[in-house]
């Protein structure tokens, strides 16, 4: 009886990850068949309502060939590199709506790709898919501009649902034009600024801010920030909120704006002030 995939997307009865250097690895069937049946599962017709581009960054054969299936069963255009080389290649050709980034990659530090992205400014969720269980290493991998941590081993599913939250919150929703004080958000663009003094955020950040900005004057719990802004079935530490508010912080700061804008209030959140 078939296993089910473990964290490389193997069969637990024993398939092992190809070498690297198969460039034209074919998903094996069984993987195939269970990663993508698990997709089936998330929808009716096993397709998604929305389809993205997605650039899934992983060396691992197994793994990368099993999120690929899956991905694509969703109904999803994914495109497969398997070093940061590639990666960077395939960035130059078409831009994705998100990254699914492995870290340990074998030319390079993924998190360098990462950088490279918010550096271009370019606009993409970029969700770090590691098995550094560090809790150093989220924070690292947020600060140098992933919008989301995931740990392995993970189950297929989960991954899918917070995907999809990254996915669904790239739309644009509500106001197309926001402003509180010397703030102002553009959501068409997904454009910020500090008066006439551009800011650039990484999209976690923009959503944060949208939201902050939404209620200004008002105290926001950081349990609807999680909700909202990132996912109500997020397991992972919050620390990835206070890391994104510190951000936000420091670019409102950076800009001319003060650096107490958004105020933290222990044990309840946090609020937008209203000059």
């Amino acid at each position: 009886m078939p296993g089910r995939p473990d964290v490389h997307g193997q069969q637990a009865g024993g398939l092992r990850a190809r070498p690297r250097e198969e460039a034209a690895f074919t998903c094996p069937p069984a993987v195939r068949h269970l990663w993508a049946g698990q997709a089936r599962s998330a929808y009716p017709g096993g397709v998604s309502p929305t389809s993205s581009r997605i650039l899934v960054v992983e060396d691992d054969a197994s793994l990368g060939a099993g999120l690929i299936a899956v991905l694509a069963a969703e109904g999803h255009e994914v495109r497969w590199a398997q070093t940061a080389g590639d990666a960077r290649r395939l960035l130059a050709e078409s831009v994705p709506d998100l990254v699914l980034l492995d870290l340990g990659l074998p030319d390079d530090d993924g998190l360098n790709l990462c950088l490279e992205i918010r550096e271009q400014r370019l606009p993409i969720t970029v969700v770090v898919v590691t098995a550094r269980a560090d809790e150093s290493e989220a924070v690292r991998a947020l600060d140098g501009g992933a919008d989301d941590f995931v740990l392995k081993p993970f189950r297929p599913v989960e991954l899918l649902a917070r995907l999809r939250a990254h996915l669904r919150r790239r739309e644009v929703i509500g106001e197309p034009k926001l402003r509180a004080g010397p703030v102002r958000l553009d959501q068409r663009s997904r454009r910020g600024w500090v008066c006439d003094t551009e800011i650039t955020l990484r999209p976690k950040e923009h959503e944060l801010l949208t939201l902050l900005v939404t209620s200004a004057g008002e105290a926001v719990r950081r349990e609807q920030l999680m909700d909202q802004v990132w996912d109500e079935n997020w397991s992972g530490s919050t620390k990835t909120l206070d890391v994104h508010v510190a951000n936000v912080r420091r670019k409102l700061a950076d800009a001319g704006d003060r650096w107490d804008r958004i105020t933290t209030l222990r044990g309840f959140g946090y609020r937008f002030e209203l000059d």
